[in-house]
């Protein structure tokens, strides 16, 4: 390998992994761990918010007065623009250099999370939470680059593991952290945590990150490729979302989006096989564990972000709980993430991912199907349990299938990889929340009259109270509406509840179904030929 002044070029593997190891380094920059450790703090904000925003979302819905389909594009506009960028970011990596990239979307994060702090409208909190996505996308597979890049074969597979780790830590997280700010600072606070961080990690990045990039790396960019892509999952995820919220599942407008969606991507992937230089290459997914780790990362995300969103208004709406009770009532899911990372991580290092993938989203389904038995007065022990089992079975799944991903890949498209890895899970995050929202609004839309009727209320149902529905909390303001009385103001909350709960139950259900699918496609994965590689690595 040539050692560049600021860049080190890593060669095609041509005679095995080892050919490709790095060379040992001296002092801060460059140094595998502290890489490592500086990417980590990135990694962790971006992470962090992709659910510490979910605790916040019923003040934010209250304070701002959006709808339920507001709040999901709270949530989905952020997980889109992660989604369609992510891909394109890795090939940034590739070319320019990760280091650049990453530090790029450290500054940029920041600073789209003080302009949402500032924002007093939906619509702009929706348009910056867009910008965090992006800029979340040049970092996350830039992250993912630089650890390939840095550290040994024979360390690399611990080290993903340890970045899992972090990620699945703060995706946990999230909850609590952010029912302690909503609680006692504000909703805002939720996004100008991310500036102090952001100053951090940037510092850090600029002092230890040496850069990296593949001697050969792609020189151009498929924007025909780029624009078919993002087309492709906009009108996909925009067609979900609107059927549920609006359009119908069987309306003219839904199909029409749904079905460009198809033609795009089919578009798409017939351009991919005739440029020259494609934006993913397809040869990649001739790899079945690639392939199915890809599909995994895209199940997992669905069932868990797509069920987390409704578990916090179960809790905050439901429940009556704070938001800091309500991060709390999420500790059993943070701690088992949190524990069982590295144990995961050392299982798959040991024994390889299939059998831990597996064996994760069995226990996710698991939980899932329990938590359809959610009832107003479920006591905390046995939410507890639903949410440990979940946290469980997350962590090898967090941490497994970024290895199956990553170590299927050719080192030169490292890049390409990180960003499909990462696209796959906010692609699953954002259809779950689409879909599971969808599937919410139409359970909603279906019982709620006949709720209200059986419960023999005497006045005709309000639609606003049907919306309340969706979120299942009681308005504050009904007890003191007209002609009302508290027994009457218990019967109506008592529909409202009672509707959530069956849309959440229905919900889950869905969400269980599509752990099981992905426990099944689970049984395709197996450890990257690169990352079984343990000869000839630099010792750190």
């Amino acid at each position: 390998m040539t050692s560049q002044t600021t860049v080190d070029k890593v060669p095609r593997d041509s005679g095995g992994p080892q050919d490709s190891a790095p060379v040992p380094v001296k002092g801060l920059r460059g140094h595998p761990w502290l890489t490592l450790f500086a990417v980590a703090i990135g990694v962790m904000m971006v992470a962090l918010d992709g659910t510490i925003v979910a605790i916040a979302n019923p003040a934010i819905q209250k304070d701002l007065g959006a709808t339920l389909s507001e709040v999901q594009w709270i949530t989905n506009g952020y997980l889109l623009a992660l989604a369609v960028a992510l891909i394109t970011a890795g090939k940034l990596g590739d070319r320019f250099g990760h280091r650049q990239t990453f530090l790029t979307g450290i500054a940029g994060f920041a600073a789209a999370s003080a302009a949402i702090g500032l924002s007093d409208s939906i619509a702009l909190v929706v348009v910056f939470r867009v910008f965090q996505g992006l800029f979340g996308a040049l970092l996350m597979p830039a992250a993912l680059g630089l650890l390939r890049a840095t550290f040994p074969a024979e360390k690399l597979n611990m080290a993903i593991g340890i970045w899992g780790m972090v990620i699945g830590a703060s995706t946990a997280g999230g909850p609590i952290l952010g029912g302690l700010l909503v609680e006692h600072v504000s909703w805002q606070s939720v996004f100008f945590i991310n500036v102090p961080v952001g100053v951090v990690a940037l510092v850090f990045g600029l002092v230890i990150l040496k850069d990296h990039r593949a001697e050969n790396a792609p020189r151009s960019f498929d924007i025909p490729g780029i624009v078919l892509l993002s087309g492709a999952m906009g009108a996909l995820v925009y067609g979900l979302i609107k059927a549920g919220e609006s359009w119908g599942w069987g309306g003219g407008r839904t199909w029409l989006c749904l079905g460009a969606a198809i033609v795009l991507f089919v578009l798409f992937a017939f351009w991919e096989t005739k440029v020259r230089e494609p934006l993913i290459p397809l040869g990649l997914f001739r790899s079945v564990p690639l392939s199915a780790g890809t599909v995994l990362m895209v199940l997992m995300a669905f069932a868990f972000m797509g069920g987390l969103f409704f578990v916090t208004f179960y809790l905050q709406g439901v429940k009556g709980l704070s938001p800091v009770d309500s991060g709390l009532r999420l500790l059993p899911l943070t701690a088992m993430m949190i524990v069982s990372s590295p144990l995961a991580g050392a299982l798959i290092t040991k024994f390889g991912p299939r059998v831990p993938l597996v064996g994760g989203m069995v226990c996710t389904a698991v939980a899932m199907f329990g938590m359809t038995a959610l009832t107003e007065g479920t006591d905390t022990l046995v939410m507890s349990l639903w949410f440990a089992l979940l946290g469980l079975g997350l962590a090898p799944v967090m941490v497994g299938a970024t290895e199956v991903i990553v170590g299927n890949a050719p080192l030169e498209l490292s890049g390409v990889a990180g960003g499909l890895q990462q696209a796959a899970m906010q692609v699953g995050g954002a259809l779950g929340t689409a879909v599971l929202g969808a599937v919410m609004s139409s359970k909603v839309s279906a019982e709620f009259a006949d709720n209200w009727q059986a419960a023999g209320i005497p006045v005709p149902p309000d639609p606003r109270l049907e919306e309340a529905a969706e979120f299942g909390a009681v308005p504050e303001e009904l007890a003191g509406a007209p002609g009302m009385t508290p027994d009457l103001v218990t019967r109506i909350g008592d529909v409202i509840h009672d509707t959530f709960m069956s849309g959440m139950g229905l919900a889950f259900t869905v969400a269980g179904v599509v752990a099981v699918v992905a426990a099944l496609v689970a049984t395709l994965t197996k450890r990257g030929d690169n990352a079984e590689a343990g000869a000839g690595g630099a010792h750190i």
